[in-house]
Order: C-alpha cells, then sequence, then structure tokens
C-alpha cells in the first residue's frame, strides 16, 4: 500500500466523535477521528514499513502520525529520527503515545530518552519519562541499572510540583511504574509516592485536578500485579 491509499482508509474509518474528542485534547486539523483498533486491519495489508511510516507522519494529520507509530521500524530510526518526529509532536497525544512508545521498542531507548528528560522542554520531557515507563512496563527488570533508576526517583520527588504541567502527569506515572513493574525499588517507589502527595495539574482551559499515585499503587497491590509486565508496548 502506498501512503495515498493508506489515507483513504484512514479517511473511511474517520468518526466525528471521536474527531471532536481528540480535538479536545489538543489535536488539531487535519484529522479524521479512527479508534486506535480500528486500524488493525490496515496494518495487515502494511506490515512494518518504515519508509511509509516516515511519510504518513509528514502529512500531520494526527489519525496518520499515530499509524506511523504502529508500523514503524524502531531500530532503523536513528536519534535524530526520533527527534524530528518529536519537533513534529504538537500535543501529548503523539509525544507520549507514538514517539515515546515507538522509541519503547529502540535500543538506543534510555540514551534518548535521557536527552528528552533533560531537554527542558515540556513535552520532550513528557516523552522521556513516559518512554521510561513503556519500557519498565514491558523489559525484563535486568535491562535497568537499580541506582540510575533510584536517582531518577530522587529527581522525580524533588522536582515534579515545580514542572511543567503535562511533565508532572509523566513523572507520576513513572513513580506508579517502578512501583508496580520494577521489583526492586517497589518500596522505594511508594515511599516516593507518599513524599510527593497528590499532585496538582492543570489544563489548557485552567482547571485543576489532583493526581494521586499512592492510591493507584496500592489497587494493583490489592491485586496482587506488581511485577506486571506487557508482552507488547505497541498495539
Amino acid at each position: 500500500m502506498n501512503v495515498e491509499l493508506v489515507m483513504q482508509e484512514l479517511e473511511a474509518l474517520g468518526k466525528e466523535r471521536l474527531k471532536k474528542m481528540y480535538l479536545s485534547n489538543g489535536a488539531r486539523e487535519p484529522l479524521f477521528g479512527v479508534a486506535t483498533g480500528e486500524m488493525k486491519p490496515i496494518f495487515k495489508k502494511t506490515k512494518l514499513n518504515q519508509a511509509l511510516a516516515e511519510q504518513l507522519y509528514a502529512t500531520g494529520n494526527y489519525d496518520a502520525m499515530y499509524y506511523a507509530g504502529i508500523i514503524a521500524e524502531p531500530n532503523s530510526m536513528t536519534e535524530a529520527d526520533f527527534d524530528r518526529w518529536m519537533d513534529a509532536a504538537y500535543f501529548y497525544m503523539l509525544s507520549d503515545f507514538v514517539v515515546a512508545v515507538t522509541l519503547a521498542e529502540a535500543d538506543i531507548a534510555q540514551d534518548v530518552a535521557d536527552k528528552w528528560i533533560a531537554s527542558g522542554e515540556d513535552l520532550r520531557m513528557s516523552a522521556g519519562w513516559s518512554c521510561y515507563c513503556w519500557l519498565l512496563g514491558s523489559r525484563p527488570d535486568s535491562e535497568f541499572a537499580e541506582s540510575k533508576l533510584t536517582k531518577m526517583l530522587e529527581q522525580v520527588k524533588n522536582t515534579i510540583h515545580d514542572a511543567p504541567e503535562r511533565t508532572k502527569y509523566s513523572m507520576n506515572n513513572f513513580i506508579y511504574t517502578v512501583a508496580t513493574s520494577y521489583l526492586p525499588l517497589h518500596d522505594r517507589a511508594l515511599a516516593a509516592a507518599k513524599a510527593v502527595g497528590p499532585i496538582e495539574v492543570k489544563n489548557d482551559k485552567g482547571k485543576s485536578k489532583l493526581l494521586n499515585g499512592v492510591e493507584n499503587i496500592q489497587k494493583m497491590v490489592e491485586k496482587g500485579k506488581v511485577g506486571f509486565k506487557r508482552k507488547h508496548v505497541r498495539c
């Protein structure tokens, strides 16, 4: 399949209700409003295809950019490629759920994520922390340096309340993911969540809500799901 045919199939799957929901979350035109689960039949025709992924991502169409993440070949992408994708990721559903997810399947994931976390840019920082969440939730504990993750927990504990708004979400999710998916630091991550307490985040309209990491961790403990790993990062 070429880019024109994929765009036609995506457009046919678009729903006005989903389009409005994506727009309310920060997406912008052009987009069709496609449910991600409905993209699977297209994947059977394209399979993984980095060249096609690049063409689709370059359209600027949100649904096409999302689908690009599904068919990308992460280990064929360089750090510069991931930076280029991040440059075009204009809101969190792209930065955290397309670019960070794709990066999480690449061998260079931790190196790139570390640079994004240190960047000082909200969406890049958010994507960096999110990438670690995807990594921790899918890769064996042995792939991570406990000392490094301990330092990262301390960094979150000390800076989360002053972090940019989107980064707060991802930092909070990092504590939760360490506590629930990385067994060696479960107790330390739970202690960090208690020390941080509720985190106030504001949306674009100025409305506030509180994130409570402790409650979410306790729910996983009660369900006996500590140590949970998913088989695949991408759908």
